[in-house]
């Protein structure tokens, strides 16, 4: 099932095709493009694919997470240096945080250093960005704090790394109100069955506006926060469609030329039972007062809710401000689980339309019958790179539009 979207080349990463969100592109210095991607449970941590011929991607390397009872999920590439997110099953489990590698011959990846964010609180890192080769911005535990419920384990955590061998936590924050010690009272919680938590995802900053961070919280809503002092960071503003929605905010895209945000829901329950999750379009022509004014157009939720796993809004292409990164103020590009990976035209942010999408047939040996696209990156030629969460590997896509 595709539109304006043409399968180029499919790899099952040599068995190991469960991939988890962290894709990043490395424009290595013998020429070639090598596509960095995070696995999404063990026994794999991460794998490089050379996707210098999209027709033909090759696998350059593999690596073996430590134990069973973690994953990294998550990476981000900066020039010849790598971050991943290693988060663990349990509280008390290392290692917990994340690991930076040289990679400056991708196929040898050396470690330089670790960030430990273990603790009797901590499950680790689960999300990173990492672009400017300096900072590290987590979704991570503190172990210095004790959420009131386990659930709410995740903060925003600032990590200078401009001395790669010594990692220093500079900066933080948490919703108040989730921590022992809090003068504010403990949020109002969704009803149990759509309860996430309130905890930090996507913590994402950008060179166009180093001094704010535009972070999605889950069940918290999203946050455009102020690090201009990144010892102590302040809320600005904060939108949340939760109640009467399901939860789960997940990512947070500034389109700074248009004033606009992005914001991506994840979708968290098989058959659609926790839809709607969608994407919103949100004026932030006045970054205090955030105004939702559109969301994507989805296909009818009855056509693809008992089609396996899960449906609904995930991971965007994030406009890395990196080298060999396709950036878009006009179209955006998102994954929908079995929905598949698809491209909208917000032109006119009021009203979107959908200009592509490819939905892959389920993967051979796939235990729920469905593809489930997890996450997706686009090239500066305008390659489309997207990946399954179970066992379908990388899928690389030539999109006309």
């Amino acid at each position: 099932m595709f539109l304006n979207m043409k399968l180029l080349s499919q790899h099952t990463l040599n068995g190991f095709g469960g991939m988890g969100e962290g894709m990043s592109m490395q424009l290595a210095k013998d020429g070639r493009r090598v596509l960095w991607l995070a696995h999404e449970s063990a026994p794999k941590n991460f794998t490089a694919v050379d996707v210098s011929d999209p027709r033909a991607p090759k696998v350059i390397v593999q690596t073996d997470l430590p134990h069973a009872q973690m994953r990294s999920n998550s990476l981000e590439v900066a020039g010849d240096l790598m971050a991943v997110a290693y988060q663990v099953t349990k509280f008390g489990l290392k290692p917990a945080g994340f690991e930076l590698f040289d990679i400056s011959e991708p196929e040898r990846p050396r470690s330089v250093s670790s960030f430990d964010a273990s603790g009797p609180y901590s499950r680790g890192c689960h999300q990173l960005w990492f672009v400017d080769g300096k900072t590290v911005h987590l979704a991570c535990a503190d172990p210095a704090l004790k959420p009131r419920n386990p659930k709410d384990d995740q903060v925003y955590r600032i990590i200078d790394v401009s001395n790669p061998s010594r990692p220093q936590a500079v900066g933080g924050w948490h919703l108040p109100g989730t921590m022992d010690g809090d003068d504010a009272l403990p949020p109002q919680r969704l009803p149990a069955k759509f309860d996430a938590g309130f905890r930090a995802h996507n913590t994402n900053v950008y060179p166009d506006r180093p001094d704010r961070c535009y972070l999605g919280y889950i069940d918290g809503g999203i946050m455009v926060l102020d690090i201009s002092d990144r010892s102590r960071p302040k809320l600005v503003s904060r939108w949340s469609n939760s109640p009467p929605y399901n939860g789960f905010n997940h990512t947070v895209l500034p389109l700074f030329e248009r004033g606009l945000l992005v914001v991506s829901d994840e979708s968290v329950q098989d058959n659609a039972t926790d839809w709607p999750k969608l994407v919103w379009i949100i004026d932030a022509r006045d970054e205090r007062h955030l105004v939702s004014i559109s969301t994507l157009p989805l296909p009818p939720v009855d056509a693809f809710s008992k089609r396996g796993g899960r449906f609904g809004a995930h991971n965007i292409h994030e406009n890395p401000p990196v080298p060999g990164a396709w950036k878009s103020e006009n179209v955006v590009i998102g994954t929908f689980f079995n929905g598949g990976v698809r491209a909208y035209d917000i032109s006119d942010p009021y009203s979107p339309r959908e200009i592509a999408y490819f939905v892959p047939p389920a993967p051979e040996g796939s235990k729920i019958g469905a593809v489930q696209i997890n996450d997706v990156f686009v090239d500066d030629r305008g390659i489309v790179f997207t990946v399954d969460r179970h066992n379908g590997g990388l899928y690389a896509l030539e999109m006309n539009v």
